[in-house]
C-alpha cells in the first residue's frame, strides 16, 4: 500500500483496530520503522507536526475594525462636521474619545488572539523513534503518521499514537480528559463508541508517561489531533461578545435614531419658521453634540479598570476588561472539577483493617495529618494495632514511587496512587527512606494492568524489632511477599485475613466485598492489600508464588478530595444565587461523590450524567437536562461545549473554569472563562477571560463580590451622567423650537460632558462595596441597560435639569441682557444641583446622613468622592473667573451674590434625590 493510498490523518477509529492492521494500514513495519525517503514524502503530503492556526486580520485592520460601533459613528460625525465649521478644539476632543477606545478594544482583543500559539507550544517536544531499522530522537514537529514511538516514563506524548507493546504503561491525561489518575495503557483492541477516556491502547499528544515503557505507531499529526481538534475548534467558535457589550451595543444604536430623528427634525422645524440654515445647523449639531455622552466610554472603562485593581488583590486577574461586569452578572459557574473544586493529589481517607475502620485526616501528599479510629487518635507507638501496621507497611513497600519536597510542597515522584499510600505510612510515622533500608526489596513483579496487582519481596522483620521500630509482626527466619492491587485480583488469592489482635482467621469475603461498597459509594479508589510469608532462602518472586496462600491484610480508600474552602464558597454562590455545575472527565461516582461532598445539590439531590447519555440527547433533551443537572462527567472537550451553548441558550450568564487543554473551547464560549494560573496549561490561561493565581475556587466567589460591585458603580455612573445630557437635549432642542437663543453652546455642552462629567464620576468607580452585595439574587440577564426603575429616574432628573438650565437663563437673559452671564450662572446652577445629586447616589452622602443621625460610618471609605467634588468645585471657578476661559468658553466671572444665586435653585434636587431613590434605590 502506498503512502498516497495510506489512512493515517484521515479519522479512523484506529483504537478499534488491531495493532498490526492499524500498522498496515499506515504501510509501516513494527520493528523497523519507516524509510527516510518515505518520511520525506509524508513530510510533504502531510506537514510537520505542527499545529496552525488559520491566518488572523492584519493589525492595522483591526484596529480600524474598532470604530465600528454606533456610539463612535455619531461622535466621529459629530467632529467632522465640526471640523467643516471651524470648530477645530470641539473636533480634537471628540475625536479623541473615539481614538481612546479605539485603542483600548485593540489591545484587548491582541491578547486573546495568543491562544492558539500557546496550543501550538503545548505539543512541543522531542521523540524517540525507529527509523530505518535503528533507534533515534528526534524533534517532534518531524514526526510523520506511521512512525514508530518509544516511550519511558516522564516522556511527553508528541503525537496521536495506537499502541503496539507496553509495559506497566501509564500515561497521565488529565489536561485532555480531566480524570485525575494516570490511566494504565494496554495495546488491546476496544470497542469504536469507547469514550476517549477509556481508550486505554491510545497515547494522545500533550499528555504525559508517569510510568513504565511502550511502544506506538503515528496514527495522527499536527491538526488532526485531539489536541488539533481543539485547536481547531478554537479559531471556529466565535467569541461571543460580552452582557455588557451587547447592552451597550443596543443602547448606542437606539440613541443613534433618536439623536438623528431629533437633529432631523429640529433643522427642519426651524427652516420651516424661517430661520436661516447655517443657525439651524449649528443647532441641531449642539443637539446631538449634547446627546452623546461623550464622557460614558471613558468612564466605563476607568470603572472596569479599578475593578480588576481590585480583584488582582484578590487572587484574579482580568484579561478583558467586559469581564469584570460579566462575572457579577454570573447565574452558572460550570467547574471543573481535577484541580479546581479537588486538590488534585490523591489522598487516602479510610482504612479498613482487622475489622475495624479507621479515618485519616489530612489532605494531599502532605505527610500531615492523623489516623482516627472512632474519632479518637491512633498511636502505632504506644497502641497494640498490629494489623494496621501490617497493612500501611505493605502500601509503604509495595511502591515504585516517592514522595519529594519542592518549593516547599510535597509532590508525587511516580504514580499518584503509590504517593497516596506513602503519604498515609509517614503520617502514621514511618519515614519511607529508612524504612526500605531496614526491609530492603530483593524482588519484584511490577504492576500489569491485565493481573491488577503488583508484588514485592522483602527481608524479614527482625532488624527492625530490635532498633525499636513498630512495624508490627517480626518473622524470624523467613521472607514476606506483599501484594496490592483490585479487590478482584487479590482476594481471590487469599485464603486467610488478620483479625484486629493480628490472628490469622478464615478469610470473609462478603464482608470485604460490602465494605468495598461502602467506600466506592463514597466515590473513593480501593486497593486490597496483602502480604504471604515464604522462606528465607526464597530469593525471587513469581506469579506462580502468589496464586494462591495469601493472607488480607486491609483495604486503603484514597479519593482525590475538594478544598476545603470550595465547600464555603459553592455555599456562598447559592446563597447569591448563582448554580454551580461541574463538568468533568473523570468517573461518575467519583464526580458525584466530591459534588455531595462541597454541597452542589440542587433540590436536596445531586443529578449526575455520562457522557454517553448526552451524547444520545437532542437539544431540547439536553437543555432540560442541563439546568437540573448538577454533575456531568465523562464528558468529551465537545460537549463541554454543547453544555456551555445550552446555558446560554436559556439566557444564563455562564461562567466556566477549568485548566486543561480540553477546557480550552468551553473556556472560549462561556461569558467568563476563569482559568488557574498556577496548576492551568497554557493553552486554558490563553484562551480566559480571568485567571485566579492561587487556584483556588474561593477567589471566584471574591471575584464575583468585585464583579457586581462594578456593575453597581457602573450604574451609578450611568444614571448620573445620562441625566445632564437629557437636560442639556431638552434645553437645546426647545429653544431653537421656538427660536430662543442657546442657553448652553455645544463648546460648554462639551466641557459639561467631558471634564465636569469625569471629574465628578471617576469617584464612583473608587465606591466601596455595599454589605448587601451578595445579598440579591443575580440580575436577570435580559435586563436593559436603562430598566424601567432606572429610565425613570433618568427621566425626572432630566426634566429638573432642563427646568433649571432653561429657568436660570431666561431668567438672568432677561434681567440683564448679558448672555454670557446668563449661560455662566445657568451651567453653575446645574453643577450645584449635581453635586447634590451625586452626593445622594454615594457612599460618602450616605455616610454624612448617618453620621448626623449619630450612627456610626466611615467617611475615609469616600477619600476619592470627596476629592472629585473638590476638584469640580475649583475646576468650575476656573471656568467662570479665569480670563482665558471665558474667551475660550464665551463665560463671565460672577461675583458672590451671583454665586449664591446658583447654589439656591440646586436646594430643590434635595427632594427630587429621595423621591428618585425611593423609585430606584442607588445600592
Amino acid at each position: 500500500m502506498s503512502a498516497s493510498k495510506m489512512g493515517g490523518q484521515q479519522g479512523l477509529e484506529y483504537y478499534a483496530l488491531p495493532a498490526q492492521q492499524a500498522a498496515e494500514i499506515l504501510n509501516s513495519d513494527t520493528k523497523k520503522g519507516l524509510t527516510t525517503r518515505e518520511v520525506n514524502h509524508r513530510l510533504e503530503k502531510f506537514g510537520k507536526n505542527q499545529l496552525k492556526g488559520k491566518q488572523g486580520k492584519p493589525a492595522w485592520l483591526r484596529f480600524i475594525s474598532q470604530f465600528n460601533q454606533a456610539l463612535l459613528y455619531i461622535l466621529l460625525v459629530a467632529g467632522f462636521i465640526k471640523a467643516l465649521l471651524g470648530q477645530w478644539t470641539n473636533a480634537a476632543v471628540i475625536w479623541a474619545v473615539t481614538l481612546i477606545n479605539a485603542i483600548i478594544g485593540f489591545v484587548q482583543e491582541s491578547k486573546a488572539e495568543s491562544a492558539i500559539a500557546s496550543l501550538a507550544q503545548s505539543v512541543t517536544t522531542e521523540a524517540t523513534i525507529i527509523r530505518n531499522g535503528q533507534k533515534s530522537r528526534i524533534p517532534s514537529s518531524e514526526l510523520v503518521p506511521g512512525d514508530i514511538v518509544l516511550f519511558a516514563s516522564g516522556d511527553k506524548v508528541p503525537a496521536d499514537v495506537r499502541l503496539l507493546n507496553t509495559r506497566n504503561l501509564q500515561v497521565d491525561e488529565s489536561a485532555l480528559t480531566g480524570e485525575s489518575v494516570p490511566v494504565e495503557k494496554s495495546p488491546t483492541t476496544v470497542a469504536p463508541d469507547t469514550p476517549l477516556a477509556e481508550r486505554v491502547n491510545m497515547a494522545y499528544a500533550g499528555s504525559f508517561v508517569t510510568f513504565g515503557q511502550g511502544t506506538g505507531i503515528v496514527v495522527s499529526t499536527a491538526n488532526t489531533t485531539e489536541i488539533g481538534r481543539i485547536s481547531q475548534s478554537l479559531q471556529q467558535q466565535t467569541n461571543l461578545s460580552t452582557p455588557l457589550t451587547r447592552k451597550f451595543h443596543k443602547f448606542s444604536h437606539q440613541l443613534l435614531y433618536i439623536i438623528l430623528g431629533l437633529a432631523t427634525m429640529t433643522f427642519a422645524l426651524g427652516l420651516g419658521q424661517g430661520q436661516s440654515w447655517p443657525a439651524m445647523f449649528e443647532a441641531a449639531v449642539a443637539l446631538a453634540v449634547s446627546a452623546i455622552p461623550e464622557g460614558l466610554p471613558a468612564v466605563v472603562t476607568i470603572t472596569m479598570a479599578m475593578g480588576v485593581h481590585r480583584m488582582a488583590r484578590r487572587h484574579a486577574i482580568i484579561r478583558k476588561l467586559p469581564a469584570v461586569e460579566t462575572l457579577g452578572g454570573a447565574t452558572v459557574i460550570c467547574s471543573d472539577k481535577t484541580g479546581t473544586l479537588t486538590e488534585n493529589q490523591m489522598t487516602v481517607q479510610e482504612i479498613y483493617a482487622g475489622g475495624q475502620n479507621f479515618q485519616v485526616t489530612g489532605t494531599g501528599y502532605n505527610p500531615e495529618g492523623r489516623i482516627l479510629l472512632a474519632q479518637e487518635v491512633v498511636n502505632l507507638e504506644t497502641g497494640s494495632f498490629p494489623t494496621l501496621k501490617a497493612c500501611l507497611l505493605a502500601g509503604l513497600l509495595c511502591t515504585d514511587s516517592c514522595l519529594e519536597q519542592k518549593n516547599g510542597n510535597w509532590v508525587v515522584v511516580g504514580d499518584p496512587t503509590e504517593g497516596a499510600l506513602i503519604a498515609v505510612a509517614q503520617k502514621a510515622g514511618w519515614n519511607h527512606s529508612h524504612i526500605k533500608e531496614l526491609i530492603p526489596r530483593r524482588d519484584a513483579i511490577p504492576f500489569e494492568s491485565q493481573l491488577q496487582y503488583m508484588a514485592t519481596l522483602h527481608d524479614s522483620h527482625q532488624s527492625i524489632e530490635q532498633t525499636g521500630d513498630s512495624l508490627g509482626e517480626a518473622t524470624t527466619g523467613a521472607r514476606t511477599i506483599y501484594v496490592k492491587g483490585s479487590v478482584e485480583a487479590i482476594t481471590s488469592r487469599c485464603q486467610q485475613m488478620l483479625n484486629a489482635k493480628g490472628q490469622p482467621e478464615p478469610i470473609n469475603r462478603e464482608f470485604i466485598e460490602h465494605q468495598v461498597e461502602a467506600l466506592a459509594t463514597q466515590g473513593m479508589r480501593v486497593l486490597t492489600l496483602g502480604k504471604k510469608i515464604v522462606p528465607d532462602h526464597q530469593n525471587s518472586v513469581d506469579h506462580q508464588d502468589i496464586a494462591t496462600g495469601l493472607i488480607f491484610l486491609g483495604l486503603q480508600g484514597m479519593i482525590d478530595p475538594p478544598r476545603p474552602e470550595v465547600i464555603a464558597a459553592v455555599r456562598t454562590c447559592k446563597t447569591a444565587g448563582i448554580q454551580v455545575k461541574m463538568i468533568t472527565g473523570d468517573h461518575i461516582a467519583t464526580a458525584k461523590a466530591i459534588a455531595e461532598r462541597i454541597g452542589l445539590e440542587k433540590n436536596g439531590q445531586v443529578q449526575a450524567f455520562e457522557g454517553k447519555q448526552l451524547s444520545k440527547m437532542n437539544h431540547a433533551e439536553l437543555t432540560q437536562v442541563v439546568e437540573n443537572g448538577v454533575v456531568f462527567a465523562r464528558v468529551a472537550p465537545e460537549q463541554k461545549l454543547q453544555l456551555v451553548e445550552a446555558l446560554q441558550s436559556q439566557g444564563e450568564i455562564v461562567a466556566m473554569t477549568g485548566d486543561g487543554v480540553n477546557d480550552a473551547p468551553a473556556l472560549r464560549q462561556a461569558d467568563i472563562g476563569i482559568a488557574m494560573g498556577g496548576s492551568g496549561t497554557d493553552v486554558a490561561r490563553e484562551a480566559c477571560d480571568m485567571l485566579l493565581t492561587d487556584d483556588n475556587f474561593a477567589s471566584i466567589e471574591a471575584a464575583v463580590e468585585e464583579g457586581r460591585t462594578v456593575y453597581q458603580n457602573l450604574r451609578k455612573a450611568i444614571a448620573f451622567i445620562l441625566p445632564v445630557n437629557g437636560g442639556e437635549s431638552m434645553t437645546i432642542l426647545i429653544s431653537a423650537l421656538i427660536a430662543a437663543p442657546l442657553p448652553i453652546l455645544s463648546l460648554q455642552v462639551l466641557w459639561l460632558n467631558m471634564v465636569n462629567s469625569v471629574t465628578m464620576t471617576i469617584p464612583l468607580a473608587f465606591e466601596p462595596k455595599s454589605d448587601q452585595v451578595m445579598k440579591p439574587k443575580p440580575r436577570n440577564p435580559r435586563e436593559p441597560l436603562l430598566p424601567a426603575k432606572l429610565f425613570q429616574r433618568i427621566a425626572a432628573v432630566s426634566i429638573f435639569n432642563w427646568i433649571l438650565i432653561f429657568g436660570i437663563f431666561q431668567w438672568v437673559y432677561q434681567d440683564t441682557s448679558n448672555i454670557n452671564l446668563a449661560r455662566t450662572m445657568a451651567i453653575q446652577a446645574l453643577v450645584s444641583a449635581r453635586i447634590v445629586y451625586l452626593l445622594s447616589i454615594s457612599h460618602l452622602g450616605n455616610a454624612i446622613i448617618q453620621k448626623l443621625r449619630g450612627k456610626k460610618a466611615k467617611l475615609s471609605d469616600s477619600r476619592s468622592m470627596a476629592f472629585g467634588i473638590l476638584s469640580t468645585v475649583v475646576l468650575q471657578i476656573i471656568f467662570s473667573q479665569w480670563t482665558v476661559m471665558n474667551t475660550l468658553f464665551k463665560t463671565a466671572p460672577l461675583h458672590v451674590n451671583q454665586w449664591l444665586t446658583c447654589l439656591i435653585p440646586a436646594l430643590p434636587m434635595i427632594p427630587l434625590a429621595l423621591f428618585v431613590n425611593r423609585i430606584d434605590p442607588a445600592e
